[in-house]
């Protein structure tokens, strides 16, 4: 079994009023919670990381539920995104590991999400921040949802760290006006449009 000890969370919320233009009659809302836990692959080599994400699933649906309550709960949550950064004696694929149990675990939650949950990765020492990506939970094209938010911790991920997030957000940016497929029109079955 391998060991991903939770050293600690933290949580972001922001309350988008206006981004320079008009403000919105309804706050548009970010938020992401990031998880620090010890990396049991630092330092070495190892052939089959697969078999390990069973054992972050609970890590996944932990910060998920934190991450909703924060929210307010599920309704009008229509963005979502992942993100890992591995502390220096890692290994970039070490962050790969949070596809599955990061990704699915809002997909379970939030129920009939069917868009790719966005991703990025990278390594970094203690206080690197990493931009979590946004998309529509529905649908990939949805352009009015691009977007992104960004964490860090003062102090993480150490060298033999992950730092793992999760990211969702309530409503299009703010003033949003790049045409393309509106969340109003989202048919929500291939997950793209």
């Amino acid at each position: 079994m391998h060991d991903f000890r939770l050293r600690k969370t933290m949580l972001f919320i922001e309350e988008i009023q206006h981004d320079g233009g008009k403000v919105a009659p309804v706050p548009r809302l970010r938020a992401a919670i990031v998880a620090l836990v010890s990396n049991p692959f630092a330092g070495r080599y190892e052939a089959d990381l697969q078999s390990a994400m069973e054992a972050l699933k609970p890590l996944g649906l932990m910060m998920t539920d934190k991450l909703i309550t924060a929210l307010g709960g599920i309704a009008g949550i229509d963005g979502y995104g992942k993100a890992g950064l591995v502390g220096e004696d890692g290994e970039l694929e070490h962050t790969a590991l949070w596809h599955v149990p990061g990704g699915y675990a809002m997909r379970e939650r939030l129920g009939m999400a069917k868009a790719i949950v966005p991703s990025a990765m990278k390594i970094g020492g203690v206080g690197t921040r990493i931009d979590v990506p946004l998309g529509h939970i529905n649908a990939a094209y949805v352009r009015s949802h691009f977007d992104a938010i960004e964490v860090g911790v003062p102090d993480g991920p150490k060298a033999g760290e992950l730092l793992f997030a999760l990211a969702m957000s309530k409503g299009a940016r703010i003033n949003s006006r790049m045409g393309g497929l509106e969340a109003a029109d989202v048919v929500g079955v291939d997950g793209l449009r």
